[in-house]
């Protein structure tokens, strides 16, 4: 048995933990929550009724585009300020990752997706041959238009087959 069919994410070492990770990196994609309530949420807790999480094709401006990854990932979080790092003390926020996120999926009771590095020895040409990566997909930060945001918004990254 697969360790993430037979322990819990807060039970797992942390090589097991990063290894989750498949490197989409669709979690480096600007995102917003659209909501009908007139205050701001925390945004970190949980979605309320009426409230959605969207995705947009801007990135970070640290992902690199074609290996999906972050071109400064031991300095993200200096970096990048509300760069999200998942670890065991903050998994309720993976909501806010995308549906296709193994983090979520596990807490979720979902399991890992057929096409996930993990279920073919770590190599990623099934998951990019479905397209579950930003890869040639994004615009970076320093290139966008933030004036006209709503012209960013994708439905890809919310994409999660199975």
């Amino acid at each position: 048995m697969n360790f993430w069919e037979s322990k819990s994410l807060n039970e797992m070492s942390d090589s097991e933990w990063e290894s989750l990770c498949d490197g989409c990196g669709k979690c480096c994609l600007h995102s917003f929550i659209d909501s009908d309530y007139e205050d701001d949420a925390d945004g970190f807790t949980a979605l309320r009724p009426g409230e959605t999480l969207v995705f947009t094709n801007i990135s970070c401006e640290y992902l690199d585009d074609q290996t999906c990854g972050c071109k400064d990932y031991i300095n993200r979080l200096t970096n990048v300020p509300t760069c999200v790092k998942l670890h065991k003390d903050n998994i309720e926020q993976a909501y806010f990752m995308p549906q296709s996120c193994a983090y979520r999926r596990i807490l979720e009771g979902r399991g890992l997706p057929s096409w996930h590095p993990l279920r073919h020895n770590g190599s990623r040409d099934k998951m990019e041959q479905l397209g579950m990566t930003v890869k040639g997909r994004v615009i970076n930060e320093t290139n966008a238009n933030f004036d006209q945001f709503e012209d960013y918004v994708v439905d890809w990254a919310e994409k999660d087959l199975d």
